[in-house]
């Protein structure tokens, strides 16, 4: 008899944000390597806009499982892929698997203290009662060790993989730069620390795209981009299509990420994909993920960033690196990471 296992993607309720395109990129992959080894059940929420085409059995999110999930003892294993599911690992019996992301608010620092405390004990909590605790890069896993000594012996590090996005033939995006341009990707909020690049348009013609959910960050945004005389090469589109997305991508000159907090990075490699040159802030997991294939700022002071970014731009052409990228980037593979995900299931279910 096949073994049951709940996958929760109900963190994939919002398009255009990194968890839909994990859930959606993983549980796909998932579907595939599976080949009918276990009885897979996805746990989703009613309003999500992607359901795996119903290829697997869904188990559908209700406001009343944080108190009580009705049959707790229906599945053998139960795989929390984020540390945001609405369903808490108490509630459920059967071995249990989290995989964190991150603890970005550890490196953000914007929390006050009180709810710091409430965040890490909230995490604790999940950590315990969970039999193995995977991680999206080395760093997290790090910090989950320095925050959470009590996961030792629990903890691996399964690399998410990275899609190999492609172009529809005539497309064009809902906005159409007029310059060759720079790009980036990501919600428009103060840890993607955006703000820093305006001072990469001067003494050129780029324009620079900012794609991503829009909040009241953008206006610091803006702010810098007139301080240095730029404004009007400062592209903050909102939340574009997939399709959009990939435009982007192709046609960037380079592809520019100084996020302070990351615990993976997906758009690079999605990037790197396109053969991109790509920049990067040397902070959280980054260099880890950018490898020797990425630039990096060492500082985001505008002289030294304006310095790293021609340096690179130069290297880069001068070195025909554009195959190094993208071979760089094939080693994260959905496929491979659905493999390493479903080996886990087996050694946590003793198989």
């Amino acid at each position: 008899m096949k073994h049951s296992v709940l996958v929760t993607f109900d963190s994939m309720r919002y398009p255009n944000t990194g968890f839909f395109s994990f859930g959606k990129s993983l549980g796909e992959a998932m579907i595939t390597q599976n080949k009918g080894r276990y009885r897979l059940y996805y746990y989703v929420h009613k309003r999500a806009t992607y359901l795996f085409g119903r290829k697997v059995s869904l188990v559908y999110l209700s406001k009343l499982h944080k108190l009580f999930f009705p049959e707790p003892k229906r599945f053998e294993l139960i795989h929390f892929t984020d540390q945001y599911c609405r369903l808490r690992p108490q509630k459920v019996k059967g071995k249990k698997i989290l995989t964190i992301h991150d603890i970005n608010p550890v490196h953000e620092q914007t929390k006050p203290s009180k709810k710091m405390e409430k965040y890490f004990s909230k995490l604790r909590g999940y950590i315990n009662a969970c039999d193995k605790i995977v991680t999206i890069s080395h760093f997290v896993a790090k910090d989950i060790l320095k925050y959470f000594p009590e996961a030792e012996g629990k903890v691996s590090v399964i690399y998410n993989g990275a899609d190999q996005l492609q172009v529809t033939e005539g497309h064009t995006p809902k906005y159409q730069p007029k310059k060759a341009f720079l790009y980036t990707i990501g919600v428009v909020a103060p840890k993607k620390n955006f703000h820093v690049l305006p001072p990469l348009l001067v003494g050129n013609d780029y324009e620079l795209i900012i794609a991503g959910i829009e909040t009241a960050y953008k206006s610091v945004i803006m702010e810098e981009a007139k301080k240095f005389g730029v404004v009007d090469r400062v592209k903050i589109t909102g939340p574009i299509s997939e399709d959009d997305k990939a435009w982007y991508y192709k046609n960037c000159e380079a592809f520019v990420f100084p996020s302070i907090a990351e615990g993976f990075g997906l758009p690079v490699l999605e990037a790197m994909h396109f053969g991109k040159p790509v920049f990067l802030s040397t902070h959280t997991s980054l260099p880890e993920i950018g490898g020797d294939a990425a630039f990096y700022f060492e500082n985001f002071e505008p002289e030294a960033m304006q310095s790293a970014f021609a340096k690179g731009m130069e290297t880069f052409k001068n070195n025909g690196m554009q195959q190094k990228v993208i071979t760089h980037a094939m080693q994260f593979d959905w496929q491979e990471t659905a493999r390493q995900y479903l080996k886990l299931y087996d050694e946590c279910l003793g198989l």
